[in-house]
């Protein structure tokens, strides 16, 4: 099934796909020739003003009072993608402890970045009863890497009651609510089609990757897996086209030059979704779930 919009769209840049790749790749230069602090949540208010250290006293506090419509780093976005980046992200230290919270605008400006500024984030796959992936295209209005594909929903959860959590199983639960919540809010799917316990956790990434030169992404990223048949009601601000794929077909337009995939999807997919994938619906794939650590790419 595929949701089409129009092809004027259709605009990738395939060098800009590898330069943000190679970079992602580079694990060992997170800040170019910076030395970066390891950011604790005594240093992080210090360092980054923006950040609100309230969430790790477990006070969920609201966006900062300059909102992103005030700024003027967002000039000529869209006006309800600027509207988004009011959201609260929850601030990390390296070990996925919450620390603080700051806006989505604050946790996605590469200068902050650069400087270590991490925050949760989660990956969902959500496949049909045929095993197929659903993927979605990123809207031309997103402001971080747009126009690209990706998995079936990547976002964050926010820094407020029920999507917070500090020990691990509090922190899945909380990113499994997000997840629900932006299944229905990007591709219009039911919450009742899409159940908490029908969510897979199965590990988390930290990894860091530049959109361009004033945007990028630095996240523990919750890989969250279901399956369901879903009905579709696409939210044209967030999404330029979905489709499902089998492994064959997602491994067809990986050799497609046109298209451009996000680098947290690219990196899964190279180093894990296609073994979790051939087994899915057997008990082997038990032995993916629930890992601990945190893999950093």
């Amino acid at each position: 099934m595929a949701l089409h919009l129009p092809e004027s769209h259709r605009t990738p840049d395939s060098d800009r796909e590898e330069l943000i790749f190679k970079s992602l790749k580079s694990k060992s230069k997170m800040s170019g020739t910076e030395t970066v602090t390891r950011i604790t949540a005594e240093n992080v208010a210090t360092i980054f003003p923006d950040v609100d250290t309230s969430l790790a006293r477990e006070v969920f506090p609201t966006a900062s009072t300059t909102t992103a419509r005030e700024s003027n780093e967002l000039e000529g976005y869209d006006e309800e993608q600027v509207r988004l980046m009011d959201e609260v992200c929850i601030v990390l230290d390296d070990d996925d402890k919450p620390i603080g919270s700051a806006s989505k605008k604050t946790c996605h400006i590469m200068e902050n970045i650069n400087r270590g500024l991490l925050h949760r984030a989660f990956s969902v796959f959500l496949f049909d009863s045929n095993k197929r992936l659903l993927l979605q295209q990123r809207a031309a209005e997103k402001i971080t890497f747009p126009n690209m594909w990706t998995n079936t929903c990547c976002s964050h959860p926010l820094g407020i009651p029920g999507e917070t959590g500090a020990e691990l199983d509090a922190a899945i639960l909380g990113v499994k609510r997000a997840a629900q919540r932006k299944l229905e809010q990007e591709l219009g799917i039911p919450p009742e089609q899409v159940p908490l316990e029908k969510f897979e956790f199965f590990t988390r990434i930290h990894y860091k990757a530049p959109s361009d030169g004033k945007w990028g992404e630095h996240e523990i990223d919750y890989i969250l897996f279901i399956q369901a048949d879903v009905d579709l009601n696409v939210n044209p601000n967030e999404v330029r086209d979905a489709k499902y794929v089998s492994e064959a077909e997602l491994k067809q337009m990986f050799q497609e030059p046109g298209l451009i995939f996000t680098p947290w999807f690219k990196l899964i997919c190279d180093t894990m979704l296609f073994e979790w994938w051939s087994q899915l619906g057997s008990s082997s794939l038990d032995k993916y779930k629930g890992e601990t650590g945190i893999r950093r790419m």
